[in-house]
């Protein structure tokens, strides 16, 4: 099945990222171990668990930011865990952070252009005299930013600084920039931390519109079950690094080791 020379996988028609046996150490602490999973078709698929069970370790491994010890990760028939993170990002994988890395000092715009970085292609002759095809391209690339602004409903704060920005406007900023990057596979770790429940039912809005309008796959790690439970179609279960369960969010929701992984063994 696996052609090690070069590097692919042969897999069934839908899947975009399939998980193979991912164990990732730190010292003597598993973080991972023996996880597998596929991400299919253009799903939203959750990733969930106490906290320390292992979510944001497969986020990392998944974008390169973290190199599993054991095991391989494919997208697109691709292996791409030996990969750095630009070169993954390059292949059509961005990520938000659980903890936003967001450009303080910049402006919504700016921080989304940054975004754009890795589709712009400039050279010193463009960059220096802004005319002909470099002043093109970089308006090109700006109507793709004032469209997310638009999709986000952001305009409002299309000029300020990101940091001056409430918190849930700032997450939001946060989905935008990963958007910018036009991806092919999007990494949401954690987007509706810390936010009230009016802002999370707009993320979760948004979150829906990329995936449906945009059929863009997600993979969502998530701490609001009620939220998990209304949006995604299928759900993985980490404890302690390990999956202990796989399915619809209503035979998650009814499985007894998802039960006693969040309420403890019953007495």
């Amino acid at each position: 099945m696996v052609d090690d020379v070069q590097g692919r996988v042969s897999q069934r028609d839908g899947v975009k990222l399939k998980i193979d046996n991912i164990t990732l150490n730190f010292g003597g602490v598993q973080a991972l171990s023996n996880v597998s999973f596929d991400v299919e078709g253009s799903e939203i698929l959750a990733i969930i668990g106490p906290n320390g069970a292992g979510k944001t370790c497969m986020i990392n491994c998944v974008s390169g930011f973290y190199r599993p010890r054991e095991g391989s990760i494919y997208f697109n028939g691709e292996k791409i865990n030996d990969l750095p993170p630009y070169k993954i990002a390059g292949l059509g994988i961005s990520r938000t952070f659980q903890n936003m890395q967001l450009y303080a000092g910049l402006s919504t715009l700016d921080n989304l252009m940054a975004a754009r970085h890795i589709h712009l292609k400039p050279n010193v002759l463009s960059t220096a005299l802004y005319f002909g095809w470099g002043r093109n391209n970089e308006i090109k690339h700006r109507r793709g930013v004032e469209e997310i602004i638009d999709f986000l409903e952001i305009e409002p704060i299309r000029h300020k600084i990101v940091g001056s920005l409430p918190y849930g406007q700032r997450k939001r900023v946060d989905l935008g920039r990963a958007l910018a990057l036009e991806p092919k596979l999007l990494l949401l770790d954690e987007p509706m931390a810390g936010m009230n429940v009016e802002e999370k039912e707009d993320m979760a809005r948004f979150i829906i519109d990329v995936n449906e309008l945009k059929k863009i796959p997600i993979i969502l790690v998530e701490h609001d079950m009620g939220v998990v439970m209304d949006i995604v179609d299928r759900i993985v279960v980490l404890d302690f690094g390990k999956k202990v369960a796989e399915g619809k969010p209503a035979d998650i929701k009814a499985n007894p080791d998802v039960i006693k992984v969040y309420l403890g063994e019953g007495k």
